[in-house]
């Protein structure tokens, strides 16, 4: 048996934006689904910028930038081995060899080559549940991805305000009942926050929202119409078929 044929009995090759982008991830533990599909569809990158992707796992939210905006440049890091190790394979899949770069480090310890303050935007999809939540998933990946552990939701927040420069964005997918402690890290440190709702549909509130913020820069916060899921029949709806399936970006 070879290491490749090892690999597979625990990697699964799945595909983002109906098939546009293909992603090999691991079988067990935390999956990405729609959350860094919608994530990298807010941040409003252009042609030269430079972006963060902090705790990027298998590259998902970055693979799906940078098919979206051809001409910008991504850097992420990822504190799992295993996960960067696939996240470049993935890189290497999809041709993005060269535009995205996973490093090993946590937020708490980066690597020494990330400077603060040199990124146009900076995306985050940080765990979900505090550190103090109940019972954790007993997938050791899979409790990591949701669960805070060393790091809180502050520090999340002050780190990608503090790799971001001035004037710069930084944007996050969150569970909507974190709302208020996300907001309250936020307020002080930046300005022109947009909340997004990602409305279920069917009258359901919102279970995620994502919400952008820039640096050093004075303007109030906007609570934006944000995007509805699902048709009453279960379908997603056009415009969220738009984002999944098309890669098509978000205006907050």
């Amino acid at each position: 048996m070879t290491a490749e044929d090892d690999i597979s009995k625990t990697v699964s090759a799945d595909t983002l934006l109906g098939g546009k982008i293909r992603l090999l991830q691991p079988q067990t533990g935390y999956r990405a689904a729609i959350d860094p599909v919608f994530l990298a569809a807010a941040v409003p990158a252009g042609p030269g910028d430079m972006v963060l992707d902090v705790g990027a796992g298998v590259g998902a939210v970055s693979l799906c930038l940078a098919w979206r905006e051809r001409g910008c440049q991504i850097r992420g890091i990822e504190p799992q081995r295993d996960l960067a190790r696939l996240a470049a394979r993935n890189i290497e899949l999809n041709g993005f060899v060269g535009r995205i770069e996973i490093m090993i480090g946590a937020l708490l310890r980066p690597p020494p080559r990330l400077a603060p303050g040199s990124f146009h935007h900076v995306m985050a999809n940080p765990p979900f549940l505090p550190a103090d939540n109940g019972t954790r998933p007993p997938d050791p990946g899979k409790a990591a991805a949701q669960v805070e552990g060393e790091a809180g939701l502050a520090d999340w927040i002050r780190f990608c305000l503090t790799m971001t420069r001035p004037k710069g964005s930084v944007t996050f997918i969150h569970r909507a009942d974190r709302l208020d402690a996300l907001l309250s890290e936020l307020r002080t440190r930046a300005g022109e926050i947009v909340v997004f709702p990602l409305w279920p549909g069917g009258n359901k509130p919102a279970s995620r929202v994502l919400v952008r913020a820039r640096k050093s820069v004075a303007g109030p916060m906007r609570l934006a119409t944000g995007l509805t899921l699902h048709e009453p029949d279960g379908r997603y709806t056009e415009a969220a078929e738009a984002v999944l399936r098309h890669g098509a970006g978000l205006v907050l």
